[in-house]
């Protein structure tokens, strides 16, 4: 990444990269490499057409229709087919930088130079999405065996067909490209399969959740960290020498993450402890957080390595069109349905930290931390929406990806359904990230209900952040406004690391 332009071709496709050029609006070019991967890719195509060869997608129709050829004089034609028998979403439509990262994901992938497409049809891509051209693309639609439908929407759109969004009006396809100041793609032999034969759509949204799912998971480090402080936690659960006692993955990273935020306060040195033993939201911070991390870096190897290679069926390997069950999504979709149960299991001990923080029994603070006495409702009835939040994400964390109604005369009778899972991810990142939000509100409240106390240089600028968006509550406010100004703040800034 070079300035605001995205290089693609060289040094692999980053999800940091990707979400600048969905979220940012970045440029991408294809780097010479990749040019030159493309076309040698390309003459492969070329000579299967020469002679006459057997080859999915190219000479011979698809899924079912594999065992139908292709007379020579509708090579071409077929491609322009394949995205309108196969544009068949329905649903919510996908935000633009969704579909931007779609597009970008389907230009990496075409850039490793085992699809066989024309140079033009790449180079298109990359103008329209340089341009601000963004097709209407409906959610619903794959089942994760390539994302046929929402990539044959991009298609159609690309081809002057469809619809596109272009600078906030929705048009018609060839209305929009006519704006932008662009053709619609050429599409010659193997072009329109190469278009759609992918899991572009799953592996630009997957970037975009995890890209909100590390944002999550920083900020509930820091939740946690400033609920210790206010609870007077005892620390010892974060000591190295615990922790590699049984060195779990991820544990010992998430103890020292979360101890360094409460380095130079009284709780580094374990002197304001109030219990011997807390309860687990509090002692057990460091294994579910670290199983989180482990499970976040399972799924991110997942998009990285579809994002930096070919999926393609049939794919170029040597000089030969293989037929291969590469777009396959069942491991990715795996740790996908793993990341959203942990998620799961750290917002249910976030939210039981902030619940306890409310509670004078464990916290010995006024009940629901109002200062003025219990004809005030304090943090009461943001209980209410913690536990909705934390509901929500549980509920996400339920497997959608073991049932499959056989296609295509039965010979798909076999996908991940990587779009539901990616979908449930994305969503329980959101929904974290505000429950997160919602612990640091109350535990900013907790710590000055304190009076003046000392905190660790990491958790002082939490704090701090925490007010530069929140004021303490003192008479009954909306704290929904509050928290969702805090969720923003976090979305916007992120925490630099």
């Amino acid at each position: 990444m070079s300035g605001g332009t995205v290089v693609i071709g060289d040094a692999p496709l980053t999800i940091d990269a990707l979400t600048a050029i969905a979220r940012e609006s970045r440029h991408v070019i294809l780097s010479p490499a990749a040019r030159g991967r493309i076309g040698t890719a390309r003459s492969v195509i070329e000579l299967a057409i020469a002679e006459n060869k057997p080859v999915y997608g190219l000479t011979t129709g698809l899924g079912a229709g594999v065992d139908t050829r292709l007379s020579a004089d509708d090579l071409a034609a077929f491609q322009r087919r394949v995205a309108f028998a196969r544009a068949v979403g329905v649903g919510d439509e996908m935000p633009v930088a969704e579909v931007r990262a779609m597009m970008a994901a389907r230009i990496a992938g075409m850039s490793v130079g085992q699809t066989g497409v024309s140079l033009a049809v790449v180079e298109a891509l990359a103008a329209a999405l340089n341009a601000g051209f963004h097709p209407i693309v409906p959610t619903i639609g794959s089942i994760g065996a390539a994302d046929l439908a929402p990539l044959a929407h991009m298609a159609l759109a690309l081809l002057g067909e469809g619809q596109a969004d272009y600078r906030g009006e929705r048009l018609a396809g060839a209305e929009a490209l006519r704006r932008a100041g662009l053709q619609p793609v050429p599409i010659g032999p193997k072009d329109g399969h190469a278009l759609v034969v992918a899991n572009a759509a799953s592996t630009g949204r997957g970037a975009l959740a995890l890209a909100e799912a590390r944002l999550a998971l920083d900020t509930l480090d820091r939740a946690a960290a400033l609920s210790m402080e206010a609870f007077g936690a005892n620390i010892t659960p974060l000591s190295e020498a615990v922790n590699a006692a049984r060195p779990a993955p991820g544990q010992g990273e998430a103890a020292r993450a979360i101890y360094a935020l409460l380095a130079g306060g009284p709780l580094g040195d374990n002197k304001a402890s109030r219990r011997v033993q807390d309860p687990l939201s509090f002692r057990c911070v460091a294994p579910v957080h670290g199983a989180a991390r482990t499970a976040f870096a399972e799924a991110e190897a997942m998009v990285l390595l579809e994002l930096n290679h070919s999926g393609d069926n049939p794919v170029i390997v040597e000089g030969q069109l293989v037929s291969n069950g590469n777009f396959d999504m069942t491991g990715f979709t795996l740790r996908f349905e793993a990341l959203s149960q942990a998620l799961s299991h750290v917002a249910t001990i976030s939210a039981q930290r902030a619940l306890k923080l409310m509670s004078p029994v464990y916290s010995d603070q006024p009940r629901f931390l109002t200062p003025m006495g219990q004809s005030r409702t304090g943090f009461a009835t943001l209980q209410k929406a913690i536990g909705a939040l934390e509901g929500e994400i549980r509920a996400r964390a339920q497997p959608a990806t073991l049932a499959l109604l056989h296609a295509a005369d039965g010979v798909e009778d076999h996908a991940a359904n990587a779009p539901a899972a990616v979908t449930k991810l994305g969503e329980s990142a959101e929904r974290l990230l505000v429950l997160a939000a919602c612990e640091l509100v109350v535990a900013a409240q907790s710590i000055d209900l304190r009076g003046t106390v000392a905190l660790g240089e990491g958790t002082t600028r939490i704090r701090d952040f925490v007010r530069a968006h929140v004021e303490r509550l003192e008479e009954d406010r909306p704290s929904g406004p509050d928290v969702s100004r805090l969720a923003e703040a976090i979305r916007a800034r992120g925490w630099g690391g």
